[in-house]
């Protein structure tokens, strides 16, 4: 299955699927549900079987990634303080904005750094870094750099992946068969047992 996905990828035009990568590393930052790591890991997979080389893969998922971070970056420059320190939000306190106002002002492009290793914080990250008006230049090099380390460890097990896909493909195989197994037992499990209780309670 997932070698006949890989290879209609692998048909479609390099410049689209260029285009398809860059896009998912931009939106992360501002869409953090997006699904950007398992695009690119994919996207890498294709490496060993079409035209599309590690360098453009892993500058334009990098650039892609740094411009999204710097686009949330602005967003919180201009609005954050109005949106955070409105008093609308009651969840929000202002001792809580203290806090982070005190460790982002000293730990800030620290956490830009290593922002990209910590999946979920992405948007909130860049969105305190334009709050807290970190200089843009710097943010812009840390994310970038932060980007283009983690991207290449995620392209290097893509393409782990694409070389070995008969193998993955196997063991997917057995493991969706193993919990197609588990699944029935544990409704015929369930079924049994209501049908038992059903049956006392006559």
């Amino acid at each position: 299955m997932l070698q006949e996905i890989i290879s209609y990828i692998s048909s479609l035009d390099p410049a689209l699927i260029y285009v398809v990568l860059f896009f998912f590393a931009f939106i992360e930052n501002i869409f953090p549900p997006s699904p950007s790591d398992f695009v690119l890991l994919v996207g890498a997979t294709l490496i060993s079987k079409s035209t599309l080389g590690f360098i453009p893969i892993l500058l334009l998922t990098s650039v892609g990634s740094a411009i999204g971070f710097i686009v949330m970056y602005l967003v919180g420059e201009f609005f954050g303080e109005k949106v955070l320190r409105s008093g609308k939000f009651k969840f929000i306190k202002q001792e809580s904005l203290d806090k982070a106002d005190r460790f982002f002002h000293k730990y800030g492009y620290n956490i830009i750094l290593i922002n990209r290793f910590l999946p979920g914080t992405r948007a909130v990250v860049s969105f305190f870094s334009g709050v807290h008006k970190l200089k843009p230049t710097r943010t812009f090099i840390y994310a970038g750099v932060s980007s283009f380390v983690w991207n290449a460890i995620l392209i290097f097990l893509g393409i782990q992946l694409g070389n070995n896909l008969e193998l993955v493909d196997k063991y997917l195989s057995e493991y969706s068969q193993i919990i197609l197994a588990i699944t029935v037992l544990a409704i015929i499990f369930v079924l049994v047992r209501f049908w038992m209780k059903k049956k006392k309670s006559k």
